[in-house]
């Protein structure tokens, strides 16, 4: 009988482990999901047209209530597919995608991927790019508005990706892309875009990321190739006090076959503070030098050269809904702005924003 029971519970623990070792099939899964954002800017520059700096592509209304983006997605998953379609409205969808074709103007995400082995997927159609910390969506970024890197580098692109998670702590990715945030690749140019990342997450309060993109944004015939880095880490440094650090880098030939090269840069350094789970701030400061207007054309003297510094509110009365407050100066060393026909160095506003998630 002793050996009996011994035998019956070997076999027991055999099956477990065995059990344990293969891994589960992923059932079938249709989620539905929406996201609206509704905002309030008042820019003491007040410009005339309701819109704000050119170089801004959300929160872009000047003292007019208006969303920023609103969204409804269905996402599905299964053991070796997956999928996304999102559709999208908002000033985020007017001025972001301006240069798109009107037909897909709307279309915040529209991919599909099939996964070809152990933690190996390959996906291809409208994507969230790969470069940064922040997204159009408010809700999952530290501040109401975006920062300057987060405007000019780009927020979706279009082509194909190749990636691999071997375990909980590395990714990787390769990208093939139309252009640097394309979906319809400019005209007479015929050169694509490549892109990579990398990121590290030694442990579960620490995130380091290096994203890069290689390509022409130009027609062939003045072909001007732009090798860009964004490199950027989180840090849950306590339970209360969040850190997200970042440093984008990158050069573009001067023209056609010339080794000569315009170089842009941009550090970012955001802190933010719960008080609670439903009370938070976050303070910002960020410098952006495109000397050379290579993103940002300024026309003067010193290029853009901007020091940005903002603080907000944040208040969670429930997890679905987000009310903020945000205060916000740029300082530039031109006079890139105005009010009415003053030229000015500075650019100060306040924004709020309501947003509801589920």
């Amino acid at each position: 009988m002793k050996k009996q029971i011994l035998t019956v519970i070997a076999l027991g623990g055999a099956m477990t482990s065995l059990a344990q070792q293969v891994p589960e099939k992923v059932e079938p899964k249709l989620t539905i999901s929406g996201y609206a954002e509704a905002y309030y800017v008042f820019d003491f520059n007040k410009p005339d047209n309701h819109t704000r700096p050119g170089f801004l592509y959300n929160h872009t209304r000047h003292n007019e209530l208006n969303v920023n983006l609103a969204y409804l997605k269905a996402n599905y998953s299964a053991d070796k597919i997956r999928g996304n379609v999102a559709i999208m409205a908002g000033t985020y969808a007017q001025y972001n995608m301006a240069a798109e074709q009107e037909l897909v103007r709307h279309i915040y995400e529209a991919n599909v991927g099939v996964r070809i082995g152990k933690g190996l997927w390959v996906d291809a159609g409208i994507m969230p790019a790969h470069i940064g910390f922040e997204s159009a969506i408010g809700k999952d970024n530290f501040t109401l508005t975006r920062s300057l890197v987060a405007e000019n580098t780009p927020y979706y692109e279009s082509g194909a990706k190749i990636s691999w998670t071997p375990n909980d702590k590395w990714y990787f990715a390769a990208m093939y892309l139309n252009g640097w945030q394309r979906i319809k690749r400019p005209d007479a140019n015929q050169t694509p875009g490549f892109g990579t990342q990398i990121t590290f997450k030694p442990t579960g309060k620490v995130t380091l990321n290096w994203s890069t993109f290689i390509g022409n944004d130009k027609p062939d015939s003045v072909r001007q190739m732009r090798y860009f880095n964004n490199l950027y880490g989180t840090f849950a440094l306590t339970s209360k006090l969040s850190l997200i650090a970042g440093f984008d880098i990158g050069v573009e030939q001067k023209q056609k076959g010339n080794s000569d090269m315009n170089t842009w840069y941009n550090p970012t350094l955001i802190a933010r503070y719960a008080f609670t789970d439903k009370i938070a701030m976050a303070g910002r400061y960020e410098y952006y030098n495109d000397t050379d207007g290579v993103i940002i054309s300024t026309g003067t003297p010193n290029g853009f050269r901007t020091s940005g510094y903002s603080l907000n509110l944040d208040v969670s009365p429930i997890s679905q809904v987000l009310f903020r407050l945000e205060g916000k100066m740029y300082n530039s060393k031109d006079e890139i702005f105005t009010k009415g026909e003053t030229p000015r160095k500075e650019n100060f506003s306040i924004a709020t924003s309501l947003a509801l998630s589920f």
